[in-house]
């Protein structure tokens, strides 16, 4: 339903519900350590009677939306590096907010929006300088004692078997799924590791996966997220103008960095951070803003600019 409907929403309503969507994620993101449901030690859910959701997906969208529209209309600003310094702080001011709850999903809503301004800006020597001024202040961040409990995931990374019953344990027995599949899987069902593996319906899924399905099924996964990806560039590449273009890059974005980041923690090529693995993943929240998704996607393609 989700899917359909953004299929069929015009641009010129999006364009206009842009300034709403992202000031009213950044409402969500503030009320969220105040009023958030509390999981596993974390506030990253809202409650409305007997529904409940991440804010954090729909500022994703937001995002993608509000930053589209704003290196749109500042796109001279952008040639300057004060302009670009304004539209990162556009793009850092919910970042930080959902950094508060929620590291993993701020890293992607960073990621996805230095994707935008990477394609709209005419500088591309201002994402040099701006690596190098947020190295450091990650660094310093990751030394902070509210934040001490990261660094301890990037010695966990390095050595998961220093603590294998602790720290380490979601890690060895993920690897230990993954190494236990072969070539062709243990077959549908038949996971042993998922009665071992916290979060396995979720963050881990691709473990399960790997463990049932082998090499082969995990490999045609990856390959049906590289299709994805790849239509999404070519839909951006042939969108009639420069707000579809943007909107197609961020969505893809999305698409690809969650992708990526949920098999990096799987196969401990990434320190372990929470992403789901799009649409495989449980989370209802999540499907229902990826499908939508989805549709602004479909929405784009319908209207591909002219050829010469």
């Amino acid at each position: 339903i989700a899917m359909f409907m953004a299929m069929n929403v015009p641009n010129q309503l999006i364009k206009k519900v842009t300034v709403p969507a992202y000031g009213l994620a950044i409402v969500f993101q503030m009320l969220l350590p105040v009023i958030g449901t509390e999981v596993n030690g974390q506030k990253r859910w809202l409650g409305i009677g007997s529904l409940s959701f991440q804010p954090s997906e729909f500022t994703k969208v937001a995002v993608i939306w509000f930053l589209s529209v704003y290196v749109i209309e500042h796109r001279k600003e952008l040639a300057n590096i004060k302009g670009f310094i304004k539209a990162c702080g556009v793009l850092l001011v919910p970042v930080v907010l959902i950094a508060v709850s929620n590291f993993s999903s701020a890293l992607l809503v960073g990621l996805v929006g230095a994707t935008i301004l990477f394609v709209a800006s005419p500088r591309i020597w201002y994402f040099g300088a701006a690596i190098a001024a947020a190295v450091p202040l990650c660094g310093i961040a990751v030394l902070l004692p509210q934040f001490r409990y990261r660094l301890g995931r990037i010695t966990t990374w390095l050595d998961p078997w220093a603590d294998p019953t602790g720290a380490g344990f979601q890690t060895i027995q993920s690897l230990y799924a993954v190494a236990s599949g072969g070539l062709f899987g243990l077959g549908l069902g038949q996971s042993r590791q998922k009665t071992f593996i916290p979060e396995a319906y979720n963050d881990i899924i691709f473990a399960i996966i790997c463990e049932e399905l082998g090499l082969v099924g995990a490999a045609l996964v990856i390959l049906l997220f590289a299709v994805l990806i790849y239509r999404g560039i070519k839909i951006a590449m042939r969108a009639k103008d420069q707000f579809g273009m943007l909107v197609a890059t961020g969505i893809t974005a999305v698409f690809a960095f969650q992708s990526i980041i949920n098999i990096g923690v799987v196969t401990n090529t990434i320190p372990n951070t929470g992403q789901p693995l799009p649409f495989v993943s449980y989370g209802g929240t999540s499907l229902l803003f990826l499908m939508g998704m989805v549709g602004i996607l479909l929405n784009i393609s319908r209207y591909p600019k002219e050829r010469d």
